[in-house]
């Protein structure tokens, strides 16, 4: 079948997303929307230099462009001030931006262009309405820090600030951003208009000067709430430890902790977010069913503007034994664009699971249960979690068990955790020791060793004759050998030939035995934000994750992610590294913009709507890193410590709403440990929660060169044994995955692992994959994909990547290629050493000695030094940088930041090796 990819419709619907997730916290002197008849002056130099994502795996999409605000505002036809433009411009020629080098190593911030006052005062003269962005970005290896040029401000930033306050009448600060920033200082200077514009993808600007001037009204609301200071966080005195992270705040994370016992502490409320026009919310109808109420509300515009309202539903239930935050988020939904005066009817439909507590404390009699305690239960409806006017409600005679489950996840260690305790003067916060765990683990992993299907060899069984209802899956497996059972839960990558070029793995089909039985290569990628390509292939920039959940458009980001899964089938990719639902703990979390909310309600109603969007086109999305990956600082050995309750309904509850909800089939665990076991090798996250208790029936995977161990052992990379018999199905990444394994024989050999567990494993995979357009392309019935309205510069072509041999040392003759600005050269290397390598760059200009021709080398998508000439008379020049190579597949990419120069070669010689994969992490330094 064709399938159509309008790319200009594809661009719309971001763009859409992009305005409809700005959040307006401040609009006074009617300083927005902007008057097209007026000129408007832009400070700041993150004009030129918009933040589409965050750092990381999670932001690092190839693009032919990426549209800046004042790119948006100008194409707007909006009268930008331009000769301040052209002071911003030939400053940062002079002051180019810092990219960093290696993972993990971009800065938060650029350095700011210093204001004089009579720079700021000469563009006053011209316009009254200023505009000043100031961007921030974070992510993978790197946390953001209580520093200026960080969370804070710098002294430039802020005088920047001041100086535009004081010689203009209207002044509107953008925060282009991936989370919360620190407030105080830029309310300080009293701006007329406050807008998170987040990070919006390679259309960020567009959507963004569509608020500006109008076109859209803003409905975003705020995924998080905005405390006065970080320390307000419960969280904060536990962040960043490097060894153990306590979540001794339990279930009163964000606006639960907030809303129960620090209201004063809140500069702007969960869920709020101004527009240019007013609404007003009227109950219509409630009813109490015996699992669910169903709430009828109209929404009526009462203003000038047309424009979008999101309804909120907080219920507040009784306290009873167990303490409960004042409030939790069970519902929402947003309105269509109204028109001044006209009127909308919403149906929104509450499970009562979602305003469970879930019941932790051994030896009660409800241990392990989702309960309703009785008491009343008050819905709060409204436009954010303290602007609710309307309610309605309901009694409960008697305590109501919604489900039973077992213990599972407990922690081994003592610790205090938070509960409400009523007082005279309202809810108090107390402490009280955690329930610990009583589950005897080696015996809960001993029985549920499945029983072994008998070996027959090979059979002549195709897994299309599975497919095609031809045999039966155990049918199938039964022909699979001890050798392939160990290639099937290890995933080849990152860069793996079997698959598309310069993606983050191949899955199921990774030898050639496994490709003889009709098991395609699964394609795997990194996201959320789209397709990560170190190849150098174009793809599309999405808005980032908490951009999108401020959005509250549940049917809107379907809709995105329904175009997304077309482009993933144009490149062959089955399964986007996404989304990340990790919940906003606390503010400096760098990877907060992969990620959704503090909220778990909203985390998963946008996941569920992703994971729909893809599933229309037939791919999947990897709903990740599960579970409590809440900081970055020492992630591969931090041990989170966390009540078994908070889990439940904190943690663990967005995965559960994407698995029920949203039709998960692939789950990423995390690199650090949980209670005590790291989660690739945890058997109650991944067996008992997921699959006894949740009915997932997908496969799991570790993230990239994870940490494995049994309780009680050290971890340690590749350890598949513990991962098998956990039920987390493949080891992401190795190398050669067709490769026989000595720890994999061996604990066949001795029984500790039982070929039944690895033929468990493989089913999990192979239901996946029967599914895939992977699938498809074996049994010749794929779908082909025609995209529309796309240039050629947009596009990533279909070129196959060359691989070459890097041995110890290893020349690639470039005679013939030149340097084109803003293109790129690639190719890729099989390293069959991994180490450090001394890297040499022959190449040579005509240009003159004062020119500046910089060449920078890309190596998985990360840039690891940049090689600058001048011009050389047309001799060759050599420069050197020392660069390690970890992956045995590795994209490289050299791009050209100028033109004029010619290439001469690349070389290569192998200075150290290395016997772990460390290097391919950031140092804690």
């Amino acid at each position: 079948m064709k399938i159509i990819l309008d790319w200009n419709k594809y661009i719309e619907k971001a763009v859409s997303t992009v305005a409809e997730g700005i959040v307006m916290l401040k609009n006074e002197k009617n300083a927005l929307p902007l008057d097209m008849s007026e000129t408007v002056s832009v400070f700041g130099r993150i004009q030129l230099h918009y933040y589409k994502s965050g750092t990381g795996s999670g932001g690092m999409v190839n693009v032919s462009k990426v549209t800046g605000i004042v790119d948006g505002l100008l194409e707007a036809g909006v009268r930008v001030n331009t000769e301040l433009l052209d002071v911003y411009r030939k400053w940062d020629e002079e002051n180019p931006v810092e990219l960093g080098s290696g993972w993990g190593g971009e800065p938060w911030s650029q350095k700011e262009m210093p204001l004089d006052d009579e720079v700021v005062r000469k563009a006053a003269s011209v316009s009254s309405r200023a505009i000043v962005i100031i961007g921030r970005t974070a992510g993978e290896e790197q946390d953001l820090r209580i520093e200026a040029g960080s969370y804070l401000l710098t002294d430039t930033e802020l005088d920047m600030l001041r100086k535009v306050r004081k010689h203009f009448d209207k002044v509107i600060v953008l925060l282009n951003v991936g989370g919360l920033m620190d407030l105080n200082d830029i309310e300080e200077c009293a701006p007329d208009a406050l807008l998170y514009v987040w990070q919006g993808g390679m259309t960020g600007g567009t959507g963004t000067a569509d608020v500006l001037i109008g076109k859209v009204s803003p409905s975003g609301k705020l995924p998080d709430t905005a405390a006065r200071k970080v320390s307000d966080y419960p969280s904060d005195p536990y962040f960043g430890n490097k060894d153990r992270e306590l979540y001794t705040e339990d279930v009163f994370v964000g606006y639960r902790w907030f809303e129960t016992f620090a209201k004063d502490s809140v500069l702007y409320p969960f869920g709020f977010g101004l527009s240019y026009t007013t609404f007003d919310i009227a109950v219509k109808n409630g009813e109490n069913k015996d699992n669910e109420t169903i709430i009828e509300v109209n929404v009526t515009n009462t203003g000038r503007y047309k424009g979008k309202e999101v309804v909120q539903v907080y219920c507040e239930a009784p306290q009873g034994r167990l303490g409960k935050p004042a409030r939790v988020l069970c519902g929402f939904e947003k309105t269509k664009k109204l028109a001044p005066g006209e009127s909308q009817s919403l149906k929104i439909k509450i499970n009562h699971t979602d305003i469970a507590s879930y019941d932790d404390n051994n030896g009660s009699d409800t241990a392990y249960c989702w309960i309703l305690e009785k008491g009343k239960y008050t819905f709060h409806i409204g436009s954010d979690v303290r602007n609710c006017t309307e309610h309605f409600g309901f009694v409960l005679d008697n305590d109501v068990v919604i489900e039973k489950c077992e213990q599972a996840l407990a922690p081994v260690t003592e610790f205090d955790r938070i509960k409400a305790v009523p007082s005279d003067s309202g809810l108090q916060p107390v402490k009280e020791k955690a329930p610990f765990s009583l589950v005897d683990e080696k015996q809960r992993l001993f029985a549920s060793i499945p029983e072994e299907i008998e070996y027959t060899g090979d059979m002549g069984l195709k897994l299309t004759d599975v497919k095609n209802g031809k045999c039966s899956m155990n049918e199938f497996i039964a022909q699979l050998s001890d050798h392939d059972l160990s290639c099937i839960i290890r995933g080849e990558g990152m860069g793996s030939p079997r698959v598309t070029a310069g993606t983050a793995s191949a899955f199921g089909g990774v030898s050639d035995e496994l490709n003889a039985f009709g098991v395609p290569a699964g394609c795997c990628d990194d996201g959320p934000s789209g397709m990560r390509l170190d190849c150098g292939t174009k793809a599309f920039s999405l808005p980032n994750g908490t951009l999108i959940a401020s959005t509250f458009n549940k049917e809107l980001i379907e809709e995105l992610f329904g175009f997304m899964g077309v482009e993933m089938v144009a490149n062959k990719v089955d399964c986007l590294l996404g989304p990340g639902m990790n919940i906003h703990r606390h503010p400096l979390n760098g990877r907060n913009f992969e990620y959704f909310s503090e909220d778990p309600f909203l985390t998963g109603q946008m996941a569920s709507a992703e994971l729909r969007g893809l599933h229309s086109a037939g791919v999947t999305g990897t709903i990740k890193h599960f579970c409590a990956n809440n900081q970055e600082t020492n992630r591969h050995t931090v041990d989170s410590v966390v009540s078994e309750r908070a889990l439940r309904e904190i943690y663990l509850r967005g995965f559960e709403m994407a698995v029920k909800l949203g039709g998960a089939k692939t789950i990423m665990t995390t690199y650090g440990s949980l209670n005590g076991v790291w989660t690739a090798g945890n058997f109650d996250l991944n067996t008992t929660v997921l699959r006894d208790q949740w009915g997932f029936k997908g496969f799991t995977m570790t993230d990239w060169w994870a940490n494995v161990n049994y309780r009680g052992e050290e971890p340690r990379r590749s350890n598949y044994v513990p991962m098998a018999k956990a039920q987390n199905d493949v080891y992401m990444v190795c190398s050669d995955s067709s490769c026989a394994d000595p720890d994999i024989e061996k604990a066949l050999a001795d029984g500790t692992l039982s070929r039944a567990e690895l033929q468990r494993n493989a089913a999990n995979v192979l239901r996946v994959l029967l599914d895939t357009h992977a699938m498809k392309r074996i049994m010749g019935e794929d779908d082909t994909v025609e995209i529309i309205n796309r240039t050629d510069s947009e596009g990533g072509g279909d070129e196959p990547v060359e691989f070459y041999d890097l041995g110890e040392k290893f020349t690639l003759d470039l005679t013939g290629v030149k340097s084109v600005q803003g293109e790129n050269y690639s190719f890729a290397v099989v390293v069959n050493n991994p180490g450090f390598y001394k890297v040499t760059i022959t190449a040579s200009s005509t240009q003159s000695s004062l020119a500046q021709i910089p060449l920078t080398f890309i190596a998985m998508g990360t840039p690891c030094g940049t090689f600058t000439w001048n011009g050389t008379e047309g001799k060759p020049v050599s420069y050197t940088k020392e660069i390690p190579f970890f992956s045995k597949f590795t994209a490289i990419r050299l791009y050209f930041a100028q033109s004029g120069l010619d290439l001469h070669s690349v070389e290569f010689e192998l200075l150290r090796t290395v016997d772990n994969m460390d290097i391919a992490f950031a140092s804690e330094d």
